[in-house]
């Protein structure tokens, strides 16, 4: 069984955790640690590079993701931004791509760089374009709405549902702060939803409100990285190396 036969077999079955490695080292040990599948991040991507969220190139994505393909049996979801392009065709060109590059699914948002979210009609021509792109490849559509400053979840419902009659396998609205509103949008389509993991649910809260996929975006980069600053800080403070100690094997994950 091939990795988007297995990815689309996921989303059938039992609810599930997609974590966000930022690199194939983190990849590794994820894999390691028993997931069933993998997501990137593209703000944890973007960090590899010393730049922020929105400020790396598709082809520098798809490298990523043919690094990230070769080095686990997993199935690989990912991030695609807005596709890397305003029109219907940019988002058909990136889902290919990565379907290209070894990717079992990806998604495509409906936010674009320069600060607007698109308009509800010429997002779904996009995600049309993207599902007619993707094959068998697992497309999510993201409604961008919570993290964008306009929590609108009736807007936002109703995105989701014209991104499912364009051709979405998955539906995803980063940002639902609450039972009530993850329940509320899986109630509302059909389609498999992923729903961003919040620091004070639970899974099986989230999990019973209807979610089949549960992601945690960029955050396990940023406990990584607060590990990092961490452990320096107090070397740089009082040359106190003792955090040292607390140190992976990693002869155990690679």
């Amino acid at each position: 069984m091939g990795q988007v036969e297995t990815f689309q077999r996921l989303h059938a079955g039992e609810p599930f955790v997609i974590p966000n490695p930022w690199d194939a080292g983190s990849a590794k040990v994820l894999e390691q640690l028993g997931f069933k599948a993998l997501a990137t991040t593209s703000s944890g991507f973007a960090f590899t590079l010393g730049r922020r969220d929105g400020d790396v190139t598709l082809d520098e994505v798809i490298a990523h993701t043919a690094a990230l393909a070769a080095i686990t049996e997993l199935p690989v979801s990912v991030d695609l931004e807005n596709g890397y392009g305003p029109e219907p065709e940019d988002a058909a060109r990136a889902v290919a791509a990565a379907a290209a590059a070894g990717a079992a699914g990806g998604s495509i948002e409906d936010f674009d760089p320069s600060g607007r979210i698109y308009d509800a009609e010429h997002a779904a021509e996009r995600v049309a374009a993207a599902a007619e792109a993707a094959g068998e490849f697992v497309l999510t559509a993201r409604a961008e709405n919570h993290i964008r400053g306009n929590p609108d979840l009736d807007d936002t419902i109703a995105r989701l549902q014209a991104y499912e009659r364009a051709g979405a396998d998955v539906l995803y609205a980063p940002g639902l702060a609450s039972v009530a509103e993850i329940r509320a949008v899986c109630e509302a389509v059909s389609k498999p939803v992923n729903v961003l993991a919040r620091a004070n649910l639970t899974f099986d809260e989230m999990a019973g409100a209807g979610a089949q996929r549960i992601s945690v975006g960029g955050a396990l980069t940023w406990v990584a990285v607060a590990g990092l600053v961490s452990a320096a800080q107090a070397i740089r403070d009082s040359g106190d190396f003792s955090t040292l100690a607390q140190g992976v094997k990693i002869d155990e994950w690679l």
